[in-house]
């Protein structure tokens, strides 16, 4: 392996440092020494160093606004990944025992790093991902909220104790770490992801293996980058690169305790199945269809300014878009304008000023998107909006989809019962809210769900009556901060406790229950029967 080695005469590559002409190139960790005119190789984190893969297989990252690609990652070798293991396993002891305190100290100053960096990572995120630039802000920013909640881990890890539980015996519990856990990213949030998970699992006193995207890993490279600068120590954070070899290895190694992914139904019930079979620990947040039922007497105005922004904020690439609305009476007149609303919003580059919505990841997800379309054409849905043939000057080459509005979707058609992911807006009618309510429950997924209404009657019968995880009342991305936990429920996630908050903590640690007794007791004898509270 060829490694960039920290100390005295050498000079350690940073990601950072690497930007180079920001507008043509992401700031992924790559080796900047290939022959002239190919694109970097992204290079792995094993045990503090980042090393360049001997890997004969690469996957390019293409920026999806012009097709150029940024940089390759590698398919990283079985030595390679069982080497960033034996690194994370290395350094579990010591930093399990590392105070809890010292550990906040370092989310405290990776917090810090990732506001001063909060441009150069939203840029890189842009260049990859395509989103705009003010997304890729917010991207950060939701999981610089995640870190700043796990500067709290020294209460959050509390246990509990109950003192003389029997004559002279206290009882209490404590959280401890699992050893070493890992993280399996998507591609729509590079940065908010892979700060959902290592920050909790590290401050918790675990070490990680953490997976990005193959798409666009040049944020989770950068804050590795910065989580080594606030001090986090060789080891405690590594990152391999690959795809479906890599997320086999992760699911199948024994020294891996834990993993967290977020991700498609298909790979996420993969790897639930393949990982918990061999008694590991799995979060697995997967696909979504979110409905948002509009009363008749919701607030025109503030509701259609939601419809477009979760409909088609992103480019409908978020698990919690909002892609389906269902309204309780009739739905054409809110029709006119939401076409007036969405055909406001702009389709262009997320570099370029004033964009609203980027293209979609790959050249296949424009195509699948545009099946799903037609799909519902064919099966009777009127398209009042069609956004399939837009073309942006300066970058025909561009993986963009406008804004797409589908009428009249019944629940048989595929492009229901499918999760687009793009700027796609599906809208159904239902004659009373308890037919709105049912048309949600029957569906499979249910990470998200929302009504809008004047009504505290309506609210509370949704709010009581809807199977989704997380549920908005006038909002249309009820998405929780941090010290609550992300609840997905149904198809949407795989596994017993849920991402960041509480049950983010109860995931990447087990309890010790501790019995204990100091007191000198006089010799009763030997008695075999099973020790009680009761007085003898």
């Amino acid at each position: 392996m060829l490694l960039l080695r920290r100390g005295a005469g050498f000079q350690r590559w940073s990601p950072i440092a690497a930007l180079g002409a920001v507008s043509r190139m992401s700031t992924a960790a790559a080796d900047a020494s290939p022959a002239r005119g190919s694109p970097p190789a992204v290079r792995n984190l094993i045990g503090g160093e980042f090393v360049e893969s001997r890997a004969d297989s690469f996957v390019d990252v293409v920026n999806p606004a012009t097709q150029e690609v940024v940089s390759r990652i590698p398919l990283t070798t079985d030595e390679e990944f069982k080497s960033a293991v034996h690194a994370a396993k290395r350094a579990f002891p010591a930093w399990r025992n590392t105070p809890i305190t010292a550990r906040q100290r370092i989310m405290f100053k990776l917090q810090e790093l990732i506001r001063r960096d909060m441009d150069k990572l939203a840029l890189s995120i842009t260049t990859e991902q395509g989103k705009t630039l003010k997304d890729a802000q917010g991207d950060v920013f939701r999981g610089l909220e995640v870190v700043e909640h796990a500067c709290g881990m020294a209460t959050l890890q509390m246990g509990e104790f109950v003192s003389n539980v029997s004559h002279g015996i206290d009882t209490y519990s404590i959280r401890e770490p699992l050893g070493v856990c890992a993280g399996i990213c998507p591609f729509n949030f590079p940065a908010m992801i892979p700060l959902w998970m290592f920050p909790v699992a590290v401050t918790c006193g675990n070490t990680f293996v953490l997976k990005p995207s193959e798409k666009d890993p040049g944020a989770a490279m950068m804050l590795a980058e910065l989580a080594m600068e606030a001090g986090l120590p060789d080891g405690v954070l590594n990152i391999v690169h690959g795809t479906t070899g890599t997320v086999n290895n992760i699911c199948d190694d024994d020294n891996i305790k834990a993993i967290s992914f977020v991700g498609s139904n298909t790979a996420g019930m993969h790897i639930y199945g393949r990982a918990s079979s061999k008694g590991k620990r799995v979060q697995s947040n997967m696909g979504a269809k979110n409905h948002a039922i509009i009363m008749p007497d919701a607030s025109v105005d503030a509701t259609l300014n939601a419809l477009v922004a979760a409909g088609f904020g992103a480019a409908g690439q978020r698990c919690m878009a909002l892609s389906t609305a269902v309204f309780v009476g009739d739905s054409k007149p809110w029709e006119d304008e939401l076409i007036k609303r969405a055909k406001t919003l702009k389709v262009n580059a997320g570099i370029e000023p004033g964009t609203d919505l980027g293209p979609v990841i790959s050249r296949q997800a424009k195509e699948r998107i545009c099946r799903l379309i037609q799909s519902g054409v064919d099966s009777g849905a009127r398209l009042v909006l069609d956004g399939r043939n837009i073309v942006v000057p300066s970058y025909e080459d561009g993986n963009f989809v406008g804004p797409t509005i589908l009428s009249d979707v019944t629940a048989n058609m595929k492009c229901y019962e499918e999760e687009i992911f793009g700027p796609v807006l599906l809208c159904m009618q239902a004659d009373s809210l308890e037919e709105a309510i049912k048309i949600i429950n029957e569906n499979k997924y249910g990470n998200g769900a929302s009504i809008f209404t004047t009504s505290g009657a309506s609210a509370r019968k949704f709010q009581n009556e809807i199977e989704a995880g997380q549920v908005g009342i006038n909002v249309p991305i009820p998405v929780p901060l941090p010290f609550f936990s992300f609840t997905g429920s149904k198809a949407s996630f795989a596994g017993d406790l849920n991402f960041y908050g509480k049950a983010g903590v109860q995931f990447y640690t087990q309890i010790k229950t501790v019995t204990q007794q100091w007191k000198d007791l006089p010799s009763q004898g030997v008695s075999l029967a099973m020790p009680t509270s009761q007085k003898p």
